[in-house]
């Protein structure tokens, strides 16, 4: 068997996940959880990390690389920010190491936008654009980052120049639940009902002001008109991610079009709005995505 270079652990909100990686970059082992930040700020970081260390049985010396969440003010250790205009590479170069811990484990920083008028930070996300774009992009880039917090991101030849980001996830989750068009997605099955999405989709991009307008025709459609509560949540789900699209596709759009950072459902959600409105989307794996930045910053920070 091959044996492994390092750990690269993506450490969000919610989610945990843990990759045992070889020299060559190559996945060995793998680990999922529902430890995030938030769990793990009860259980213990260091407790959660060496259980999920000790299931893949990864040697004492193995070190370990950390991106997201971890590094956030509420998290293991912070690890800070770089500033906006952002290089990539100034991200590599930025790891903070946990202190206490015989095993080296390092944590990368966030992104930081520290503008007034439009403030925003992203943790996790920078090593998923490490990985899609690489430390030598040229050129402009627009690229959408599909999550509870979504992300739209504008790179140039390899810098982050400013981003922005949605609650999309967030606010649907909210919404469905705790509003009153939880009774019209009540009951929903997972029937897809494509149609409903993709012109929910356009007629928020097109009219984004009347955001609150059209989330109550969901409920307002169903009472007059009737339709089944998928349809209903399709629409819900359509009109939040068009209002998303209306104000990401606002500015210069690159000639390649937009990139796309998506896995599963999300993936598939993105691709079609993208679809309903003629615009062109290159969808790379968000969780692929991620493995290659950890494996870049991993190379960075211990190849000598």
């Amino acid at each position: 068997m091959t044996e492994p270079a390092y750990v690269a652990v993506d450490w969000g909100t919610s989610s945990f996940r843990l990759w045992l990686i070889d020299r060559a970059g190559q996945v060995l082992t793998e680990r999922r959880s529902g430890e995030g930040m938030l769990a793990a700020a009860k259980a213990g970081f260091p407790a959660v990390l060496r259980s999920h260390l000790a299931a893949v049985e990864a040697p004492d010396h193995l070190p370990v690389l950390v991106c997201g969440m971890a590094g956030a003010r509420a998290g293991w250790v912070e690890a800070g920010y770089v500033d906006t205009p952002a290089p990539l590479s100034a991200v590599l170069k930025q790891a903070v190491r946990v202190p206490g811990e015989a095993r080296d484990i390092r944590i990368l920083p966030g992104i930081a936008q520290r503008d007034a008028k439009a403030p925003d930070v992203m943790r996790g996300e920078e090593t998923q654009l490490l990985g899609a774009l690489g430390l030598d992009a040229a050129g402009e880039a627009l690229i959408c980052m599909p999550g509870t917090h979504s992300k739209w991101v504008r790179v140039t030849d390899g810098t982050v120049e400013r981003f922005s980001t949605f609650m999309t996830g967030e606010l649907f989750s909210a919404v469905s639940r705790e509003t009153i068009l939880s009774l019209a997605v009540a009951g929903a099955d997972d029937a897809e009902d494509v149609a409903s999405f993709k012109a929910a989709v356009k007629a928020a991009f097109e009219a984004p002001a009347f955001a609150a307008n059209l989330l109550f025709t969901v409920r307002s459609r169903q009472l007059l008109f009737g339709g089944t509560p998928a349809a209903a949540r399709e629409t819900l789900s359509g009109t939040l991610i068009g209002v998303e699209l209306a104000a990401g596709l606002s500015g210069a759009m690159p000639q390649a079009g937009v990139q796309l950072i998506a896995s599963g459902q999300l993936a598939m959600l993105y691709r079609l709005a993208f679809e309903a409105l003629s615009v062109t989307a290159r969808l790379v794996d968000a969780d692929e995505a991620v493995r290659r930045g950890l494996s870049m910053a991993a190379a960075a920070i211990w190849t000598k």
